[in-house]
């Protein structure tokens, strides 16, 4: 295999191509087009059909996280209900509001965690939504370039979608906001009116003491975590990770949604940092084996150039590929079985323009 020529790469040492065989110039005409990923290949009605069974239970997945979320609050309401009924009971002391505040705020805690796991499997729901079904619908008719990569590296590498910051921030605002100002109003009532109402800033002070503890202290405390609600509230409100609300879009997001349009169909919550990818040197003397397996099973171009081991004076094939993250394992394996003595350089790339990556026009 020579080195391949940039004016004009002959048809088996053509630019990396995508893992659809129908980007290939050198894939022989088939009855019907078929998915070919790592060896395996599916028929158009296998694939689609594979695909539905996977989207209903990542929906389920997310029905079993946000019936969670919808127990946890339940737990913070009817803590609530019981602390207050308790409290203004007749022998009902503030200091059961002041208990039913620490609790509600560990529910909050525990629902924005149960959150961030049902952002993990709405993100996948929503990604299949607008890249795959959406995409079926409206011209060209074909999901986005790297969109089947996008999914297949957060299946292989899951990584929360948003922050613990933004999941806290978003279920306050929600639901607990409303909780915590019935617990507040609550308490200022129970220490004013009962046993006997008061008139003075002083007495009241003074009878929100507990036990030990002086008013004083007890009031500060439960002033500084209110004021820490609303400021968390507050500077959350900018973070739209989100991919499973329906939300508002303010600012740059609107103008990145209509520049993704113009270039095609594309959902707003999409990473704008594009997959890992990476340039592969193999070192190898069986060069035209391992290039057929690679570019057979990998539908991926390859580049040969010679070499020459400055060590022992031998001549030498280097093979060069692009890689997504999520192949290299697969190359490794097949360098592997063709020559085990083979040499293999995994090195990043900053970027990767082509077929079968990103567009040059995105340059």
């Amino acid at each position: 295999m020579g080195v391949m020529s940039a004016k004009s790469p002959p048809p088996d040492e053509s630019s990396p191509a995508g893992n659809d065989p129908e980007t290939s110039s050198d894939a022989a005409p088939l009855p019907e087009p078929v998915w070919t990923y790592r060896g395996y290949q599916l028929r158009a009605s296998e694939f689609t059909t594979a695909m539905v069974h996977f989207f209903r239970a990542e929906v389920q997945r997310a029905n079993v996280w946000r019936q969670r979320l919808d127990m946890t609050f339940n737990w913070a309401v009817v803590t609530t209900a019981a602390a207050l009924s308790f409290a203004f009971g007749g022998a009902g002391n503030h200091a059961v509001i002041i208990l039913d505040l620490l609790l509600v705020t560990l529910f909050l805690y525990i629902e924005a965690r149960r959150y961030r796991y049902y952002e993990l499997w709405s993100y996948r729901v929503r990604l299949m939504e607008t890249d795959f079904f959406a995409a079926m619908l409206v011209p060209p008719f074909h999901p986005a370039p790297d969109w089947a990569e996008t999914l297949a590296g957060h299946l292989l590498h899951p990584a929360f979608p948003i922050s613990a910051w933004e999941a806290f921030g978003r279920r306050l605002r929600r639901n607990y906001l409303w909780i915590y100002a019935i617990i507040l109003l609550a308490w200022m009532v129970k220490v004013s009116l009962q046993p006997v109402a008061i008139k003075s800033w002083t007495g009241f002070v003074a009878r929100a003491a507990i036990g030990g503890l002086p008013g004083e202290v007890v009031s500060i405390i439960v002033g500084l975590s209110f004021v820490a609600l609303v400021i968390v509230s507050v500077l959350t409100m900018g973070l739209h990770a989100a991919s499973g609300e329906v939300l508002p879009r303010f600012g740059g997001k609107v103008e990145e949604q209509r520049a993704a349009e113009e270039k095609g169909v594309r959902a707003w919550f999409r990473p704008s940092r594009r997959r890992q990818q990476f340039l592969v040197l193999v070192i190898t003397d069986r060069a035209a084996s391992v290039a057929e397996r690679i570019l057979k099973e990998m539908r991926r171009g390859v580049t040969s150039m010679p070499g020459i081991g400055m060590y022992t004076g031998k001549a030498h094939s280097v093979l060069m590929c692009a890689l997504t993250t999520t192949e290299v394992p697969q190359l490794k394996a097949l360098v592997a079985v063709e020559d085990p003595n083979a040499f293999v350089i995994v090195s990043p790339a900053q970027d990767v323009f082509g077929k079968g990556f990103m567009p040059l026009s995105d340059g």
